[in-house]
């Protein structure tokens, strides 16, 4: 079998022991990983995962995907990917707390604010980079930028919790500019109801557009009046406060439905935004859309849409942003923590909003470079595969043999 191309074996794969004691003094024992695919122009970034589907596999996936996600942001940003396969939910504070100093206490001498920054995934918040951060000022005596999505008490930056959602938007605006189009009065079905969800909401409702469904893992509302900001007030504080459902939006707002064990992609609307999970837009689902006459997809999560729907979103020639590219919001806001951090300072939120506006404007730029294939259509995922490999590997071209 021929050896892999340079450029998809990563640098370097840590594997580690995690030791840690429960609530009824039990030892228990986990398996960390950092992956650090490529720092051809920049630092490895890259979130860490908890979640019991972790292995090495996924994690390696995963930071060669952030690779040409952070290049296209035109941050000096490498990829990387990390984490371990310990499950925060049902734990106590004191729990995750013992889990993530004994997680650092093995990861902090791979890690540095010039040589990889983690920032947070699944089933890693504020509380888990906090209890990180504080674990590995402690060992190193060091205040420095090693993680991003701190707290704002600690480092941390104003709209990173807004950033994949309102990216995502911004992108798919861009999109419908190339047709002379906007997002007022346009309907649009977004999944999942967690932050990204609500801040994609968000920016939709801001700009003129009418959101009608969100969902969870057990099925979605749809609200054919349309889910205002208060409505959308009302969701986050349901889902982050009291933990709750997203059914039980329909027994807060009359004229709303709910649908269990659904997924909303068969509500008749203008575009679309997958914001939950990996694998949630299938090719049936593609088609049903492509059929009520959605003219724009824009995926906040990573990867929602399977191949078998990306090919039929291409054949259509509908307007489809693959997540590396729509939803480099996130990252890109934890490269400008980054900065903040080295400069010492805090740069204000409209300062911040411009920046993010900015740099999704230079990735669709960028997409558009390579994935224009007509006058009237734009082949993104073409586009942003070559625009941030092409970048990676121009760099790495240049360094030699290394």
């Amino acid at each position: 079998m021929a050896d892999p191309p340079p450029d998809a074996e990563p640098d370097r794969v840590v594997s580690f022991r995690v030791v840690w004691e429960d609530d009824n003094n039990n030892i228990r024992v986990q398996r960390g990983w950092r992956v650090q695919n490529n720092n051809a122009i920049g630092p490895y970034k890259g979130g860490i995962r908890f979640h019991p589907s972790v292995t090495e596999s996924v994690l390696k996936f995963l930071a060669f995907e952030q690779t040409f996600k952070n290049a296209l942001t035109g941050l000096p940003m490498g990829g990387g990917k990390g984490g371990a396969n310990f499950n925060p939910k049902g734990k106590s504070d004191n729990e995750v707390m013992r889990f993530c100093q004994s997680f650092m206490t093995e990861l902090f001498r791979h890690i540095g604010a010039d040589v990889d920054v983690p920032a947070g995934d699944i089933g890693v918040g504020g509380r888990e980079i906090g209890y990180m951060f504080g674990q590995y000022k402690r060992i190193t005596n060091q205040f420095t930028g090693v993680l991003t999505g701190k707290g704002l008490e600690y480092g941390g930056s104003l709209i990173r919790t807004e950033a994949t959602g309102y990216g995502a938007v911004y992108f798919l605006e861009n999109m419908l500019k190339t047709r002379g189009q906007d997002l007022a009065g346009k309907r649009a079905l977004i999944s999942g109801s967690g932050n990204v969800a609500t801040h994609a909401a968000e920016k939709v409702t801001q700009l003129g557009g009418k959101v009608l469904t969100l969902s969870d893992s057990e099925g979605f509302i749809h609200d054919p009046e349309g889910i205002t900001q208060e409505k959308i007030d009302w969701v986050k504080a349901h889902k982050t406060k009291r933990r709750g459902r997203i059914s039980e939006y329909a027994d807060e707002y009359t004229g709303a439905t709910y649908h269990a064990g659904k997924r909303p992609w068969g509500v008749e609307c203008d575009v679309a935004l997958p914001c939950a999970t990996q694998n949630e837009l299938l090719g049936e689902d593609a088609r049903a859309l492509v059929g009520n006459g959605c003219m724009a997809v824009s995926e906040g999560a990573n990867m929602p849409t399977d191949l078998d729907g990306v090919h039929v979103f291409k054949e259509a020639q509908i307007l489809f942003a693959p997540g590396k590219a729509a939803n480099a919001g996130g990252v890109a806001v934890s490269g400008l923590e980054m900065s903040q951090n080295s400069a010492r300072m805090s740069w204000k939120e409209a300062e911040l909003q411009q920046l993010l506006k900015d740099i999704m404007d230079g990735i669709h730029e960028r997409a558009s470079a390579y994935g224009r294939v007509s006058d009237s259509y734009i082949d993104y995922v073409k586009g942003a595969n070559i625009a941030g490999f092409k970048k990676v590997a121009d760099a790495m071209l240049a360094y030699g043999v290394v």
